[in-house]
């Protein structure tokens, strides 16, 4: 009996041994090598995508560069398909997942998140000249174009005072907009940011009044890497870098 009780824990130490070496392997692999090779999804405006010169930028990707420069490293990206990402993550193609990725329970049963680095919830948006809309609180006594049925829709139709107007489709929303039938468009930050990327005479107003957050996908275990990546981010919004980069793809 206690050979076997003996032989347990050598195995179990062995295990523990081991996942630690593995936890710390990664961090250890990045540093030797001097660079982040991070997969992601490029096909999703403003937050990763090919330019005209097929370069992959957006917000994502400026993040990551500031991330790197923090860390000392070099950044490599890995555009993949976004219904292989994370079994690419877990085969060690790349060492983290940063791609607009939505933290959710079910994900965290695969992979470690970092804290989240952006709220991609609903936002308000009105044409450029308007300045008495500034946030989710001015939109009282005001019509706002939503989608039939999304989240938008839901929140909207609990505000005090406000005219909702539904629409089959958002770009619906927006044509309204600009035809002065609607003070404001709401819906998820994404689909405004894009909107207001490719036309002119949008502007972003306020913050999210909803929660959908964004974190860094990493392997499990790997938590030197998960510590870094997580101080990295928290300096950016720190030292106003964060800030800068949001201004320059949602404001």
């Amino acid at each position: 009996m206690k050979k076997i009780i003996l032989l347990t824990l050598v195995f179990a130490l062995f295990i523990m041994a081991g996942c630690s070496s593995q936890e710390q392997g990664t961090w250890q692999k990045i540093e030797k090598e001097g660079k982040l090779v991070v997969g992601m999804s490029a096909d999703y405006k403003p937050f990763e995508y090919h330019d005209k010169g097929d370069n992959i930028v957006g917000f994502d990707v400026d993040v990551l560069k500031e991330v790197s420069k923090k860390l000392n490293l070099k950044l490599e990206l890995k555009d993949t398909a976004w219904d292989g990402i994370i079994p690419g993550l877990q085969a060690k193609k790349y060492d983290l997942i940063m791609s607009a990725m939505t933290i959710t329970e079910e994900r965290k049963k695969a992979v470690d998140f970092s804290e989240s680095y952006f709220n991609a919830g609903q936002i308000i948006a009105v044409l450029d000249g308007n300045n008495n809309i500034k946030s989710v609180e001015d939109l009282k006594g005001k019509k706002v174009g939503v989608q039939l049925g999304t989240t938008a829709d839901l929140e909207a139709s609990e505000m005090e005072g406000v005219e909702v107007k539904r629409y089959e489709k958002i770009p619906q929303a927006f044509i309204e907009l600009n035809n002065g039938r609607v003070d404001a468009v709401a819906a998820d930050l994404p689909v405004v940011a894009k909107y207001t990327l490719e036309h002119s005479g949008v502007k972003i107003v306020g913050e999210p009044f909803t929660t959908e957050n964004f974190g860094i996908a990493m392997r499990k275990g790997d938590t030197e890497l998960l510590e870094k990546i997580n101080t990295a981010v928290a300096e950016l919004k720190q030292d106003g870098t964060y800030d800068e980069i949001y201004a320059k793809w949602f404001k």
